[in-house]
């Protein structure tokens, strides 16, 4: 039987302590939105029960329904409810500054130095390993969410949906919002969020905000905050983008750079794999800030380093600011990592803005079936979703150059490694991608040494 201190709420958390953890967060944030999710699950719902699994859920629904990364908007709106709209900022800049700081040092080292085996070798190992956390994920978020056959069910319409037919995500998410919506009217168990009260707490404790705790002053809905975040965010962006075209104009690298990621970022519907083809389209093909292999590569860098997927944008700024100059031959590094930050800027500005104007809103509907039952379908059809992802990944890794061409047994048996890790022993993030880094360094070294 748990004791009397399992059971207790934990003490009230403070701003340091909770700037300590985002920060380990964004450097261990592997594994894609869905890596992402199950770690911030089992740090914030599990280990340190600050919030409660069915208050988790619901954060998270909302953040599914938007543009962009909802793995930092979850961190987002997780530490804007804890500590107000300063620990909302922190939280999610967190998640992204280490992934961007990190992004910048690999591409100066990928159009320094061009191909470095040893940093090949090492993404060898690292890339099937994330696509077992990404099936790992999978399950782990299905096996809350998947609590009868309406969300099994649910579940298989949107992987065949996507799998089979390629359906816009949007459309995945609309039709399972409208399943949940209607189903709730005629069967409201079924779409009970969690399975039921006391249900998605069991075996974790009380949480610091628990099921039933109500929201705290900052987080109840009011006209007033909302529009201020509301002009706040746009005088923000006006501020930038205004500062940018005064300095170089209009068509100027960083100007144009700063309009398409704006709008980039309002597309971003279903995670960074939706939105791939609409950068590729604009960054490679219209503007030609990089070449298509380049951005193949740069995915790769995006895929092996922490913080949300789509901070291939940040790698797509560099090689744009360094390839054109932005300022000045003298300065390619500078030039590269203004042109990264200013991306990342206006990738990410629209999340925070979701986040701390829509939160309120979202906490006045906690409890409240109508619009619960509606996102538990959304999280169900997400599982579905991930599973494609899986194996989506799995396809590029074990046959690198398609169907047609070898398949990559070694990166098969890391990949089933890595899983059997997971799934059985239970192996953290850093030591799975750690140990799996170094098998394929040494495979690398092996296959490609001379004879």
């Amino acid at each position: 039987m748990p004791s009397a201190d399992d059971t207790a709420a934990p003490a009230l958390v403070s701003f340091g302590e909770a700037l300590r953890f985002w920060l380990k967060l964004g450097f261990i944030s592997f594994g894609g939105p869905a890596g992402q999710i199950a770690i911030m699950h089992s740090e914030l719902v599990e280990r340190r029960r600050w919030i409660s699994e069915k208050r988790f859920l619901h954060a998270l629904n909302y953040c599914m329904l938007l543009p962009g990364p909802e793995a930092q908007q979850l961190a987002t709106y997780i530490g804007w409810l804890m500590h107000r709209t300063w620990g909302g900022i922190v939280a999610g800049a967190l998640f992204v500054l280490p992934s961007l700081f990190i992004l910048i040092a690999l591409s100066w080292v990928y159009l320094r130095f061009g191909d470095v085996p040893a940093v090949a070798g090492l993404f060898y190992g690292i890339k099937p390993a994330v696509t077992a956390l990404v099936l790992h994920a999978a399950h782990r978020i299905g096996t809350r969410a998947l609590k009868n056959g309406w969300m099994w069910g649910i579940a298989a319409a949107a992987f065949v949906a996507i799998f089979a037919f390629d359906t816009p995500f949007p459309a995945i998410v609309a039709g399972a919002a409208l399943i949940g919506a209607v189903g709730a009217r005629r069967w409201p168990a079924v779409f009970a969020l969690g399975g039921g009260p006391g249900a998605a707490q069991a075996g974790h404790g009380s949480a610091l905000i628990d099921d039933h705790t109500p929201p705290p002053v900052h987080a109840r809905f009011s006209r007033s905050p909302v529009a201020k975040v509301l002009a706040s965010g746009l005088a923000l962006w006006a501020a930038a983008m205004a500062a940018l075209i005064a300095w170089q104009g209009w068509d100027s690298t960083l100007a144009q750079m700063g309009w398409f990621f704006t709008k980039a970022a309002l597309v971003t519907f279903g995670g960074a794999y939706a939105v791939l083809p609409y950068v590729y389209q604009g960054a490679v093909e219209h503007h030609q800030w990089l070449s298509g292999a380049q951005m193949i590569d740069g995915l790769a860098l995006g895929e092996t380093t922490p913080g949300p997927l789509i901070m291939v944008v940040a790698f797509v700024g560099f090689v744009g600011g360094w390839l054109h100059q932005v300022l000045g031959a003298e300065a390619l590094f500078l030039g590269g990592a203004f042109a990264a930050t200013v991306v990342t800027f206006f990738t990410f500005l629209p999340s925070f803005v979701f986040i701390l104007a829509g939160g309120p809103a979202v906490e006045a509907t906690h409890g409240k079936l109508g619009f619960t039952a509606p996102l538990s379908a959304i999280t169900a059809a997400v599982v579905g979703v991930i599973l494609n992802l899986a194996l989506f990944f799995a396809y590029h890794v074990l046959w690198p150059q398609g169907f047609a061409g070898r398949f990559d047994a070694i990166s098969a048996l890391i990949a089933a490694g890595a899983a059997v890790a997971l799934f059985r022993f239970k192996l953290g993030v850093m030591p799975l991608l750690g140990g799996c880094a170094l098998i394929g360094l040494s495979a690398s070294l092996l296959l490609h040494s001379p004879a």
